[in-house]
């Protein structure tokens, strides 16, 4: 990325603040166990501050959803670790603000969850006093993150990483059991 396009994208962020991106995945058959988390080190202890934000996070979806007459997600501690594994690894800069590993992350829920279904949110922002609710409000204004939020699941998993410069990282994993 050239010097431009880093300070444009550097503007976007401190500008707007809040940037955030949808995945999904239909399972039809069981998943292969040979795939794991490519993330040898185990997730740091999640601090009162995390926990409080997922926790709320969690909350505002289930209020959105029975707006909608949805039933409620139920939030599953196997799926929030993959959550925060990769949130933490969006913070830290391992991998870039993207989807990217969705389908081990999924397959490695599926060791544990026998699983139809998965989809996933992330969002990043800074700035906030009020970092989770930018989060579920952007989700609720994006078509895709919306159609996450409303789609037929079950459970969900939520988890969040803060790095040096402040920036707030979420992913929220959504699952169908079978």
């Amino acid at each position: 990325m050239n010097h431009l396009a880093k300070l444009l994208f550097g503007i976007l962020v401190l500008t707007g603040g809040l940037s955030s991106c949808s995945s999904s995945l239909d399972i039809t058959q069981s998943t292969p166990s040979d795939t794991t988390p490519t993330s040898t080190a185990s997730p740091a202890p999640t601090s009162r501050e995390f926990a409080a934000l997922e926790q709320s996070i969690h909350q505002q979806v289930n209020q959105y959803r029975q707006s909608l007459n949805l039933p409620p997600l139920t939030l599953d501690a196997r799926i929030s670790e993959q959550a925060r594994l990769h949130s933490e690894a969006m913070a830290s800069g391992q991998v870039p603000f993207s989807h990217d590993g969705f389908e081990g992350r999924a397959k490695a829920i599926g060791k544990s969850i026998s699983l139809r279904g998965a989809a996933e949110n992330v969002a990043y922002n800074m700035g906030y006093s009020n970092p989770d609710q930018q989060a579920v409000q952007g989700w609720i204004k994006s078509p895709g993150h919306r159609k996450n939020m409303e789609g037929n699941f079950d459970l969900t998993g939520i988890g969040i990483s803060k790095n040096a410069k402040g920036e707030y990282y979420f992913t929220q994993l959504f699952i169908k059991r079978r």
